[in-house]
């Protein structure tokens, strides 16, 4: 492949290099809706909201993380994702997401936090990463 029909994309979470490759394509879930990133895109900012991120490396594999809020960044074909947390799918415990997730919805009614909300939103992310990867 030629190098502009080619992504560099880096998926970082506060406290490691999550992955780094080449790619095809990108699926990331921003606060406008879900964005598609091909070569040669335009260069771009934008927030992003608890969900996944799918990858189409140059192999035409498909690589799928859950990520919380944090950024996009499209330029020169370099797409840098970083979020606070990012885990990729094949490292997801699916039993405990589920769990997190239980015990997520049971904080939340019984006392409404933003804690609680923010604990199902990124259960229910890692959950659909494991289910798009299979």
């Amino acid at each position: 492949m030629a190098s502009g029909d080619v992504l560099q994309v880096e998926l970082v979470a506060a406290d490691r290099l999550v992955w780094s490759g080449e790619a095809t394509m990108i699926i990331a879930r921003t606060t406008e809706g879900d964005v598609g990133v091909l070569p040669n895109h335009a260069p771009m900012l934008s927030l992003m909201v608890d969900g996944v991120v799918d990858v189409t490396t140059t192999e035409n594999e498909t690589w799928v993380a859950a990520v919380d809020a944090g950024f996009l960044s499209v330029a020169d074909n370099r797409v840098s994702i970083l979020a606070e947390h990012a885990e990729m799918s094949h490292e997801i415990d699916l039993e405990k997401a589920r769990a997190d997730l239980d015990r997520a919805h049971k904080a939340g009614e019984d006392d409404g936090e933003h804690a609680a909300a923010a604990a199902a939103a990124w259960a229910e992310a890692r959950l659909r990463a494991v289910e798009l990867a299979k």
